[in-house]
């Protein structure tokens, strides 16, 4: 197919990282018969995974759950560096052969859907060139993750402008950047900040992590040597079989005991970090005033972190900020921290769909006001779906039965003649807080007024339980007249090819 469509599509994918290259795979594999774009801002596949720079970036999930089910992880490092997830995001797309349906540098803006044509009209742009483009399609999957590409949560500090120094804020990583011998002071305690603390300590004169309170730390292997071990005893399919089933049943235990069990897991977790750091370890940099799971945990690979504080390459500063000065940040205690450089490690903005604005016959769609049907359809908007990944397990592990879960769809549309859905509710089922309710994470406060809203009961309740989900989407059937309108192709109307603006 090529990749300059003028007529109507089956499907369009708004963006091409773990989600929608997952998404397009499946597509293709299950739907050979549809026909679909995936279109991307950036200039290649990859998301979050080429947008993201900073040294040391890397996933903060095992790559066995990490990785597609239906394209095995066939590496031992537990947790995998950018690039290499960026380039095995690339090659799965040219093996599953939907690398030519990839359009790069169009950012969608609108999205209207037109019940009378019963199609969906997306305004964009080719940002290289300027050109205005659109596109139509029968169903829209975003993948576009929910965060803000074009900047992160960066928040005003007193005094700013007097820092003779550096301000960098990850998400805009200078390129080539020299902190060689140089004072690093990285403000944050989240995944970015235990990532970035340790691999610039290997060359900056010292790293300091300021954080305003602490976070639960974990070290896990580097390398899967019992992976490695089976590898050359077992077909490569099975242990790859076997570790995938081994973590998603560790990383769900896990959740499953900090729920249940807080103060024995808050123990564990505080235990392992006071083991790793021995003299260097601290309650007040170590200990967090929340529970286990009420943010996200972080991990580190053979306990890096803790090792570059051991050593004194590094240290954990436990303060707020009271102001910069010109050679660095003075806290409320008092203390000055002497920086070169200051990164603002200060975590991401929310921004739904990346910024596009979604409408039905031209009226406004109130996202925040709506559920999420079996954690993929929209409340009440027709024949779009949300590709969202789980909090507590591997992004993927949830993507990946979404998009299982909307190939059944599209066969049983097929199978019974019909051209819409639309999850409706008539139960009032909507609570105050948000799917993403249960999180304490800053960045989930400050946009739970952007979120969808959590429901009662099924099908409108994200539940984050692999095992529930897999029931629900893959093996409960897919007609559900209760919840889910449908409607037969309206053969009067017939879409015209549409051509790109000029």
């Amino acid at each position: 197919m090529s990749k300059t469509n003028t007529g109507v599509l089956d499907v369009i994918i708004i963006g091409a990282g773990v989600s929608g290259v997952g998404m397009a795979c499946r597509l293709k594999t299950e739907q050979p018969h549809k026909s679909f774009l995936v279109l991307e801002r950036r200039q290649r596949a990859g998301g979050t995974w080429d947008l993201f720079r900073y040294p040391g970036v890397r996933s903060d999930s095992d790559m066995f759950t990490y990785g597609f089910q239906f394209k095995p992880w066939r590496d031992y490092r537990t947790l995998a560096d950018g690039s290499s997830i960026r380039n095995y995001l690339g090659d799965t797309a040219k093996e599953f052969g939907v690398a030519d349906r990839f359009e790069y540098g169009i950012h969608c803006t609108a999205a209207d859907w037109d019940s009378e044509a019963q199609l969906w009209t997306l305004t964009a742009t080719h940002e290289p060139s300027g050109e205005p483009r659109r596109y139509q399609a029968r169903f829209v999957v975003s993948a576009q993750g929910y965060y803000n590409y074009d900047q992160g949560y960066r928040p005003a500090f007193k005094g700013e402008e007097q820092f003779k120094g550096q301000i960098i804020h990850p998400q805009q990583w200078p390129e080539n950047l020299d902190y060689a011998g140089k004072k690093v002071v990285v403000i944050g305690s989240g995944a970015t900040a235990v990532t970035l603390v340790p691999a610039m300590a290997e060359k900056a004169a010292k790293v300091t992590m300021l954080q305003r309170s602490p976070t639960y730390i974990f070290s896990l292997p580097g390398w899967d040597r019992m992976t490695q071990v089976l590898d050359k005893l077992l077909p490569r399919d099975w242990s790859f079989a076997i570790a995938r089933k081994r973590n998603l049943e560790i990383w769900q235990t896990t959740y499953k005991l900090c729920q249940r069990f807080p103060k024995a897991t808050r123990k564990f977790f505080v235990g392992q970090a006071k083991r790793h750091l021995g003299a260097a370890f601290t309650m007040k940099d170590f200990n967090p005033s929340y529970e286990p799971w009420d943010q996200r945990l972080c991990a580190v690979p053979d306990a890096n972190l803790f090792t570059a504080v051991r050593e004194g390459r590094a240290e954990v500063v436990t303060d707020t900020i009271a102001r910069f000065t010109e050679t660095g940040i003075r806290l409320a205690s008092g203390k000055d921290l002497d920086a070169d450089i200051i990164v603002t490690a200060t975590g991401l903005s929310v921004q739904m769909f990346g910024g596009m604005k979604l409408s039905v016959d031209g009226a406004p769609y109130a996202l925040a006001e709506k559920m999420i049907y079996k954690s993929v359809l929209l409340q009440d908007l027709p024949n779009f779906a949300w590709i969202f990944g789980y909090i507590n397990l591997s992004w993927t592990m949830k993507a990946d039965m979404s998009s299982l879960y909307l190939c059944r769809l599209f066969a049983h549309m097929d199978q019974h003649g019909q051209a819409v859905v639309i999850p409706r509710d008539h139960a009032q089922s909507a609570l105050d807080a948000s799917v993403l309710g249960q999180l304490s994470a800053g960045y989930v406060q400050r946009a739970n007024h952007l979120l969808p809203r959590q429901g009662k009961a099924m099908p409108w309740m994200v539940r984050n339980n692999y095992q529930e989900d897999r029931q629900m989407m893959l093996h409960t059937p897919v007609a559900d007249p209760q919840h889910l309108e449908t409607q037969a192709p309206q053969a009067a109307t017939r879409a015209e090819p549409l051509r790109r603006a000029a």
